[in-house]
């Protein structure tokens, strides 16, 4: 059976593929666990700076499969209960991996594909690509965090319109709210994707963490709450070699070298 997550490596990127192209990428308990294992890999590799979340072929993800989800209406609440976490499961690694997550977006990202699309740090979407909370046509209420993530750069209105309506909403609307960092052409997402990983793969790998979660709990704490947790990075941050190496370079205006701060292991395809 093949694979449903591919591995490569180019430098300190990591290129995941959710590897589904005749299904659209539709997503599975498999993807679930190998996608999962495969960020929990890329976050204590030390030779890994970003990580990039693709789809094989020419579409992102098109979301849970509907054949799968019509057998679950047989299983016991508790059971279903249990496949749903599966999927929770993964939007939570790709939420809390240390290292900065990206997703390239080509085609679409419909349903939990939105979801998982929206969990990464930053998103590179082709110009013609689209999102889609489509559960209302076939029935069904959000998951995997749609509303939660989409609840952080719409208002309430706009977010019950994107719900209730399930209809294709357009990268550039995307990007006009501030939900998608970088449009490209058709088939450059990927390549621009990259691009945008390397730009942060070389830096302090400590500092890039700390980073990651400030941004991701600035829009849900307080003031005092960001201010506490700010504090404690910055105290942590300043006995670091990475803050040594930083702050010696910048005063003998030299480039700083975080990369030799690493211990890097060879990666085979």
């Amino acid at each position: 059976m093949k694979n449903a997550v591919l591995i490569h490596q180019e430098g300190a990127v990591r290129i995941l593929t959710n590897n589904n192209p005749t299904a659209r990428n539709a997503i599975s308990p498999t993807l679930y666990a190998e996608l999962s294992a495969a960020l929990a890999a890329a976050a204590t590799d030390p030779s890994v700076g970003a990580v990039v979340f693709t789809g094989a072929g020419s579409f992102f993800c098109s979301g849970g499969d509907l054949n799968l989800l019509a057998k679950r209406r047989e299983l016991p609440v508790e059971e279903r209960r249990e496949k749903l976490e599966g999927l929770h499961g993964l939007i939570r690694t790709i939420r809390d991996c240390s290292k900065p997550v990206i997703a390239a977006v080509e085609g679409g990202a419909a349903g939990a594909g939105m979801s998982m699309a929206l969990a990464c740090d930053m998103l590179v979407v082709a110009r013609d690509a689209f999102f889609s909370v489509a559960y209302v046509k076939v029935g069904l209420t959000p998951d995997g965090g749609a509303t939660a993530f989409l609840s952080e750069f719409v208002s309430r209105q706009v977010l019950t319109e994107m719900c209730l309506t399930g209809e294709r909403i357009p990268a550039e609307r995307l990007h006009a709210l501030g939900a998608v960092n970088r449009l490209t052409e058709h088939g450059a997402a990927l390549t621009e994707a990259i691009a945008l990983a390397e730009r942060v793969a070389t830096g302090p790998l400590n500092a890039s963490a700390r980073i990651k979660s400030l941004c991701r709990q600035a829009h849900r704490a307080t003031l005092e709450e960001q201010l506490d947790l700010e504090a404690a990075y910055m105290v942590q941050a300043q006995t670091d070699a990475e803050a040594a190496e930083g702050i010696a370079a910048f005063l003998a205006k030299r480039p700083a070298d975080f990369l030799s701060l690493r211990r890097p292991k060879p990666y085979a395809d």
